[in-house]
């Protein structure tokens, strides 16, 4: 895991380069190297994860190519051994990435089994390939100047290299309005874009070529024979125990985040069943309010296993409201609120106790069909609202009228498909994505999603509606699956939002962040594209208790933030 930038064209410099990797050593402290060439210079930060040596450090060269790689190719053993005739130097899954692609060419993304964001210049042709993995899990950013192109892991990276800040107001515009935080190429700031997931980008001679490699909707149709439910389990079992055992290769140590849920129940079960490490510690956020208190069900599960439980405390403090900024400055974009923050505590933790990798359960829901809102007959993306969480009339006509609601792809005839198609390619995916890489890099840790393996998510995703939903119960195979390990108590629960007492603190204990948010947005550059008689109306209304959703409070306190 690391951090990667580069330019080619004009703008290239030692000097330029260095200030991009600077911006984001955060993302990789064990090693920052450069390579340049004339009109050329690639850099890179790194976490090291996989082959501690220095021989193992980037750019990686290997005579015609030079590799910058931000990730971890999971299946790199088993690519390793198709690739006998390459002779090896390091034990890296990085030498084996380049050594597929010049045996493979582009071809090899189909080969790759893992996350990943990379670019290749090739010396002879003169050509930049850069790609990214089938989910967006790391990140590629990129400005196309007239003669040169700049990329980088973060966007602050590329305002670094003297692009100016400007915020992209069409894209901020239909976030305050809609919720939405933008297409998959598109970012909150002017002439940055970023390259979507499953995607591969050529650069040469000022000339930019962008394709998708990964073609999903083609990809689950190789799933179209009917499987018995017992069958599909036992195939989804087997999956699942791969992908895990993979995601624990490692040569430093791993741990996992769990909440009180279905997903990290069966995350903990399995890791537990297969994975041949004594003592891997488990981690957990509490906010100490019993409306939103995850630990008894965390507690329940872990007395099963025995596995070291860290628990750490999330309080709304004076440390709370700085920890908000900081989390601010490393989005460089919209987040979730309080529940990110709480979340990005668990890597701040880890880090502390040298647990450089975690993994987590994130994407059950949307390949088993887990929210709400699948089986109702709305557009909803966010489950268990009775009202819009948006708050459109805070804003000036004519900064409203920039606003465009979202129409998102629907590929499938079946409805609930095309809501999870939206639903891990445009909306809850990418942003949760993006929310966690920045987290868990702002403390120099690593992040990994054993049910984002693209096998499962395909295979689960192809299933009949009846395996996913059975008398009213969601994800029903899955709570089948992990009910062969753990309690019916625990995996016959309902669903239950991970929440904080976001809607109570920023109406009480982080009131005063509010109040100077809303006064520095009325003397910001912002201030135009609001009206705010109707602003102050609606921060009454709520501390009145108006308080369903606090996801507009939110919004305004994360503009400020960002400005």
């Amino acid at each position: 895991m690391c951090g990667i930038a580069g330019i080619i064209g004009v703008g290239s410099s030692r000097k330029t380069l260095g200030e991009m990797l600077k911006s984001i050593e955060h993302r990789g402290p064990d090693h920052s190297g450069m390579w340049l060439d004339h009109n050329i210079a690639l850099g890179h930060n790194r976490l090291a994860i996989i082959d501690l040596s220095v021989q193992a450090n980037q750019p990686f060269i290997d005579n015609r190519y030079i590799l910058v790689f931000n990730g971890e190719i999971y299946n790199y053993l088993e690519l390793k051994k198709e690739l006998e005739e390459y002779i090896f130097n390091t034990n890296s899954d990085t030498e084996v990435l380049l050594a597929a692609y010049k045996k493979w060419g582009k071809d090899c993304l189909h080969k790759l089994n893992g996350m990943f964001s990379f670019a290749i210049w090739d010396k002879t042709e003169q050509k930049l390939f850069a790609a990214r993995d089938r989910f967006g899990v790391k990140p590629f950013h990129y400005h196309l100047a007239l003669n040169t192109f700049y990329f980088s892991s973060e966007i602050k990276s590329i305002h670094k290299a003297g692009i100016n800040k400007r915020p992209n107001e069409k894209v901020w515009s239909s976030y305050l309005t809609y919720g939405s935080y933008g297409m998959p190429n598109e970012t909150f700031w002017d002439d940055i874009e970023q390259l979507p997931g499953g995607h591969f980008l050529e650069y040469s001679k000022d000339k930019l070529i962008k394709k998708r490699w990964y073609v999903f909707e083609e990809r689950i149709k190789k799933h179209s024979k009917k499987l018995s439910f017992d069958k599909v389990k036992e195939t989804y079992k087997n999956l699942l125990r791969d992908s895990i055992k993979l995601r624990f290769r490692s040569d430093v140590s791993v741990g996992f985040n769990i909440s009180g849920g279905l997903d990290s129940s069966t995350l903990l079960a399995l890791v537990n069943q297969d994975v041949e490490k004594e003592g891997i510690k488990a981690y957990t956020f509490y906010t100490n309010d019993e409306r939103y208190n995850e630990l008894p069900w965390v507690e329940q599960m872990i007395a099963i296993t025995n596995n070291p439980l860290v628990k750490v405390l999330i309080e709304p403090n004076n440390s709370l409201r700085k920890y908000i900024t900081d989390i601010a400055f490393i989005q460089d974009e919209p987040f979730g609120g309080i529940p990110t923050i709480a979340y990005s505590s668990i890597f701040k933790q880890a880090k502390k106790d040298n647990t450089l990798v975690l993994l987590d359960g994130q994407g059950m829901d949307e390949q088993w069909a887990g929210y709400d809102y699948y089986y109702q007959k709305n557009n909803n993306t966010i489950q268990g609202i009775s009202k819009a969480p948006f708050r459109p009339n805070v804003l000036s006509d004519a900064f409203l009228k920039l606003a465009e609601k979202p129409v998102y792809p629907k590929p499938f005839e079946d409805e609930v498909l095309n809501k999870q198609y939206r639903d891990l390619f445009y909306t809850k995916i990418p942003r949760a994505l993006r929310f966690n890489d920045r987290i868990s890099m702002a403390y120099s840790t690593e992040l990994r999603e054993p049910f984002l393996d693209y096998r499962l998510v395909e295979f689960a995703f192809a299933q009949p509606l009846e395996h996913k939903i059975s008398n009213g119960i969601q994800k029903i195979l899955l709570r089948e699956l992990v009910s062969e390990y753990l309690s019916d108590s625990i995996t016959y629960a309902p669903k239950r939002p991970l929440q904080t007492p976001q809607r109570e603190w920023l109406g009480n204990e982080l009131r005063d962040l509010v109040t100077k948010s809303i006064e520095e947005l009325k003397n910001s550059t912002f201030q135009k594209w609001f009206n705010f008689e109707e602003l102050d109306k609606e921060w009454k209304n709520y501390l009145d208790g108006d308080n369903d959703s606090s996801f507009h409070i939110w919004q305004w306190v994360n503009l400020a933030l960002i400005n």
